[in-house]
């Protein structure tokens, strides 16, 4: 279309030429002639200056008005420029979108070129580290010697370092270095505080299994080989397999104990949850703790509470049974141990008081770690894991509830296991009246009453 215009233009100008040439002279026909290539030659120009200057800065410029031949090459290309603008307009879109995401990510995100300047960065690695302009050497901002020795590694090889933030006390990151092309690498930084904790959980868990399994089984495998060399009268040999007894059925407490507390941890579901007659199941332990006492101590229940409560049977049974069974091996002969069942602040409140050893104020935050014990000699003797207390906690967060200790060194201590208000069943879905059983005291095995009415004591505690 445009060559059709162009040889239209051509034949009127040589039309032209002609006419003069024929009717005036051949030099005003030369004239014209040359005039009008002449216009052409500007106009053309003209055009394509302006069109070369559009395309120097497309998108600061803008098109010359289309004429002629020029008309719609213009429009054509204002169509691509517009079409142009478009897709960069998407574009641009698209990444502030993608800045945006990257931005509201944890990790901090910093991309650094072959000589080891921040190119970008997103927000949370410019207030890890507390980046505040680009182009600038990124040990400026990152100090630590294992990092810069990082940084003059292969950069092809995946890098990760361990450390702690200056202005992050408490915390523990992980910086890690991925190539990025020839010239790039990414560096990634990841609180991981939480995990480093729990490693440390685990190691120190596994140390602690090893360590409490080692003891029971050195003593084993001494007398057993004891046994073996050396012969030994039948009062010796008894002594000897009665310490491997003790010493088996330790392990197999420990043994318990763990898959107890991993089966708890697994576990997230309620649906054992059940009606439980507390009264009776109150009774039941205090019967186990009489017999496993004997004549030791003086056992009390006190029960002043409604009846029934929801909760899942065989774990909180678990948890009272581990309180009194800690009470009884920490309790000198002659000492009392009492049970108390109550309403408080809205809170069913089951309580175990001892007037045992005590515990002092220092290890009062750390008493329901795994192993923690206050006094391990004592606690090897009385055949106690280190992991009762642990169990007791795991179970009471499973139902929402919490643990309170009280104690005072060489006075005793009181544990209680507070239940949530919505846990307490109201005195009409009792399969019986307290009142009766609370009045109906039962005889002890050891000769003395169990007491099962409410006491002052327990009230103003």
């Amino acid at each position: 279309m445009i060559w059709r215009r162009s040889l239209a233009y051509l034949l009127l100008l040589l039309g032209a030429a002609t006419a003069a040439h024929v009717w005036l002279s051949p030099l005003i026909a030369f004239g014209l002639l040359a005039a009008g290539l002449a216009a052409v030659v500007v106009v053309q120009a003209w055009f394509l200056n302006g069109v070369s200057a559009w395309a120097a800065l497309p998108g600061q410029r803008v098109l010359p008005q289309g004429w002629g031949i020029w008309s719609r090459l213009i429009d054509r290309l204002t169509r691509l420029a517009r079409e142009q603008q478009h897709r960069h307009a998407e574009l641009d879109s698209e990444l502030e979108r993608i800045r945006a995401a990257v931005d509201r990510l944890p990790d901090g995100l910093i991309v650094l070129d072959r000589l080891d300047h921040v190119v970008w960065s997103n927000q949370a690695a410019a207030r890890l580290h507390d980046i505040f302009t680009g182009r600038t050497p990124i040990h400026h901002f990152i100090r630590q010697p294992e990092f810069i020795e990082a940084l003059h590694r292969n950069a092809s090889d995946l890098q990760t370092i361990r450390l702690q933030l200056p202005h992050r006390p408490g915390r523990v990151f992980e910086l890690r270095l991925h190539a990025a092309g020839d010239e790039h690498r990414l560096l990634i930084t990841r609180d991981i505080t939480e995990q480093a904790k729990l490693d440390a959980m685990r190691s120190d868990f596994v140390a602690n299994v090893s360590h409490e399994i080692r003891t029971p089984a050195t003593v084993i495998a001494g007398f057993a080989e004891t046994l073996l060399n050396l012969d030994l009268d039948e009062s010796s040999r008894r002594q000897y397999l009665g310490s491997i007894l003790r010493q088996s059925e330790t392990m197999g407490r420990l043994v318990s104990d763990l898959l107890t507390l991993s089966a708890l941890e697994r576990t997230a579901d309620r649906a054992d949850e059940a009606e439980i007659d507390l009264f009776g199941m109150l009774n039941a332990l205090e019967d186990e703790t009489r017999a496993l006492s004997g004549p030791r101590h003086q056992i009390e229940l006190i029960l002043d509470g409604p009846r029934r409560v929801l909760a899942i049977p065989a774990e909180l049974e678990s948890a009272v049974r581990n309180l009194l069974t800690n009470a009884v091996r920490y309790t000198p002969e002659g000492g009392t141990i009492s049970i108390g069942w109550q309403v408080r602040d809205d809170e069913g409140w089951i309580s175990v008081r001892d007037t045992g050893i005590g515990i002092a104020p220092e290890h009062l935050p750390r008493i329901s770690e795994r192993f923690y014990r206050v006094d391990r000699s004592r606690s090897r003797e009385t055949g106690g894991t280190g992991l009762g207390l642990a169990i007791v906690k795991r179970i009471l967060l499973r139902h929402q509830a919490h643990l309170k200790i009280e104690s005072e060194a060489g006075r005793g201590s009181t544990f209680t296991i507070r239940l949530p208000a919505r846990r307490l069943l109201s005195e009409t879905d009792s399969l019986a009246q307290p009142a009766a059983l609370r009045s109906a005291p039962h005889s002890d095995p050891n000769g003395g009453p169990r007491r099962q009415t409410a006491d002052p004591a327990w009230s103003a505690a």
